[in-house]
């Protein structure tokens, strides 16, 4: 089984957290399933970029992504050429190292 490796975040988790998945789990959901509460502020509908993440291991495992979610990565935070929404990432047999940024652009939790 792939194992995801997420690098500490001081709100998500303060020092990191390491579990496997099943092949083909969605990332975001095996996120959330490990008490991860990585922002996802349109369910998961690939209408928002509040759930992107950093590939720092294991990108180029990644299927490609369309140009739907290229399109909504153009308005992250923080966007890196190995950036991805990790409501639409299927992890596959490969492990993953992740970073979630700092910051996202979710006005409703930045209390605006």
């Amino acid at each position: 089984m792939p194992r995801i490796k997420v690098l500490p975040h001081a709100q998500y988790c303060p020092e990191g957290a390491e579990f496997e998945v099943e092949a083909n789990a969605n990332l975001c959901q095996s996120l959330l399933d490990h008490n991860i509460k990585i922002e996802h502020a349109c369910d998961m509908s690939r209408a928002c970029t509040t759930c992107h993440i950093v590939v720092r291991k294991g990108f180029n495992s990644l299927e490609e992504m369309d140009d739907v979610e290229a399109d909504l990565l153009d308005r992250a935070w923080g966007l890196e050429a190995d950036s991805r929404l990790s409501c639409q990432v299927e992890v596959v047999d490969e492990d993953l190292e992740i970073e979630i940024p700092k910051y996202t652009i979710n006005h409703a939790s930045e209390n605006h």
